[in-house]
Parts: C-alpha cells; structure tokens; sequence
C-alpha cells in the first residue's frame, strides 16, 4: 500500500503527523512518533512570551554585572539576542530532534505580535526545521478593533516570515474568522506554503462553587473534526497550498474522514496524550487497512474523494447541506427550529 503523500514540498511516508504537543517535548517523544510511522513531526509550540521572559531574566542578569571589577569580565554574560537568547532551548532540542530521525521536523511558532518572528524563524531554519507553522494565537480583547486589522496582522506575519527563510511556511489559522475562506484565500495568495485547519483556542471554564474562573486545556474529541473537515472539502484544490487537517483525530477513521474531505496530511496531538506515541502505529495500520478493504491503491486515490468540486456552486452546496440536514433530524426527532 502506498501511504507517502507530500506536504509543503515534502515528501512524507504516510499522512499522519504528530502535532505539535507536550509529547515533541523529549527527544524521546520525537523519536517514538518517527519510528512508528508519523510522516513528520511538528514540534511542541514555541511562545513568544516564553523568549521574552528568558530574554528579560538574561538582561537582568548581565544588567547585575556591568560594573564588576575588570578582573571578571571573562565571565560577563554574553548579551542576549531575540534569535538565541530566549529562544535557545527550543533550538538546541529542534537542532538535536532534526539530526535523530529521518523524517521532516517542523518548527511551531506561537504568538501574536510582529515584532521578533522574523529572527526566531531565521533561527529555526539554522537549527535544522524542515518547515515552520505559524501559530498566530491573536483573540483581541480590545472590542474596537476591527477584523480587518487582525486578518492584515496575519498577513503582515506571514510575509515578514517568508522573506526571512527559505523553508516552507505554514500557518495554523483561527475557525473565528467573518469569512475563514476569504482568509485563507488571502494567505495563499500570500505565499502561505500550508494552511492548519483549525486552531483550538484554549476557552476557560467557570467553577461555580468558589466562583472563579478556572483555566485549563481539554483535549479534542471526533466531532469536532466536522467543522475543519467542512472547510477542507471547500478549500481542496482552491488553493495553492497544503491542507492539513488537525483536532479531533482518534481513530484511523478520522484520518480517512479527512483524507476524503481533501486533506494532504492529518495530524493529531490529543490522541498522542491519550495513548502515547505508540498510537501513531495503530493510525498508520488502520489507515492502510481501509485503503485495502476499499480497493484504493494509494492515500493519493483517496485524497478529496468526498470534496466540493471545484465546478460547484460551494454556497449553494453548503445550504443545501444545511436544508438536508434539518430535514434528517425532523425526521427523526420532530419539528426543530431552524
């Protein structure tokens, strides 16, 4: 069964990825997902928080030596710098991930602000990163500002990293978006070598016995794939760029579900903090299992199967959806509101 695909220009031997997660962390990790058949490896997300604090604490401490005597000075602090200060760590273990397997490890990018990305995104490149995802993580707490300015931030981002490195460049994007097909519109015609469908914004909880917000992170489950996989059926072969399909991938269904729908490559991050790396294995062999009951050669015979052809009236075809739907569940629960 032939399982390789192509991401970003990639060449990759099977379609699931390791998303970026807590599981990237550890050499260990990255190595575990390679050998039981992930196609490549995003590494765990990088905060552009995290250099700024480790930028600080740096500065601090050579702040805290300049006026020691000249008998010190062979210890002074080396100054620290955007591309290798804060960022450091992360480059070290992206450096010694990329040298341990033999398949594409990507570097995740996560902030919100222009200032810095161009030099960690240089960096990375150094360090070895076979690609670079975006994660533009920007909710705008300010209530004035419009959407157009945070679709032109994106924008701004992706072609300030584009201009400083040679890899590909992907970006996970926002399901928040007015119009998240004219968005990703915009990034492929922007040189946007990928698009990530979808972020999962990370939405507190209310604990209403000691009345206070509780923040904390859940992990996907299969029925949220239904609102990333819509848009992949849309956006397939409308776009120049990659589709790669994230959040609530379990099951080798899931990963056909999306491959259907249009997918080049799926990845899955919960399902790894599930079941551990390992899990990678049992995607892979219950992904070829289906190719094979089906009668599909390849993950390429399959690809887009079930997308919106390109010849198609997609709102029209999204209303009918919606019309049919409604239908179904009246049939079956009564009359709904629509």
């Amino acid at each position: 069964m032939d399982l390789t695909t192509s991401y970003l220009g990639l060449p990759l031997c099977s379609p699931v990825v390791a998303s970026a997660s807590p599981v990237s962390m550890t050499l260990d990790g990255v190595r575990a997902c390679a050998d039981h058949g992930a196609g490549a490896v995003v590494l765990y997300s990088l905060f552009e928080e995290e250099v700024r604090a480790r930028e600080v604490a740096d500065l601090l401490l050579t702040e805290a030596h300049e006026h020691s005597f000249g008998e010190a000075q062979g210890y002074f602090p080396e100054a620290p710098t955007v591309s290798f200060g804060g960022a450091r760590p992360y480059l070290r273990h992206l450096e010694r991930s990329a040298a341990a397997v033999d398949v594409p490890v990507i570097a995740s990018l996560n902030g919100s602000s222009p200032g810095g990305w161009t030099s960690i995104a240089a960096s990375m490149e150094s360090a070895g990163a076979a690609a670079i995802e975006l994660n533009i993580y920007a909710v705008p707490g300010d209530l004035t500002v419009d959407g157009r300015v945070v679709e032109d931030r994106h924008l701004e981002i992706l072609a300030a990293v584009k201009a400083a490195v040679s890899v590909p460049v992907a970006v996970k994007l926002s399901p928040f978006f007015s119009a998240p097909g004219a968005m990703a519109l915009a990034l492929d015609a922007a040189g946007a070598d990928g698009l990530v469908l979808f972020n999962r914004f990370l939405q507190p909880d209310v604990d209403v016995e000691a009345q206070r917000v509780r923040p904390g992170a859940t992990l996907s489950v299969p029925a949220e794939a239904r609102l990333p996989r819509t848009w992949i059926a849309l956006l397939h072969r409308r776009v120049r760029a990659s589709l790669a399909a994230t959040t609530g991938v379990e099951s080798g269904d899931d990963v056909v579900a999306y491959l259907l729908a249009g997918a080049d490559v799926v990845m899955t991050a919960s399902a790894l903090l599930r079941h551990g790396p390992a899990h990678v294995g049992t995607l892979v062999d219950e992904l070829s299992a289906w190719l094979d009951r089906k009668g599909y050669a390849s993950v390429a015979a399959a690809r887009g199967v079930l997308a919106v052809g390109a010849d198609v009236d997609a709102t029209a075809y999204e209303r009918a959806g919606y019309v049919r739907a409604l239908r179904d569940a009246q049939g079956r629960y009564g009359r709904l509101p629509s």
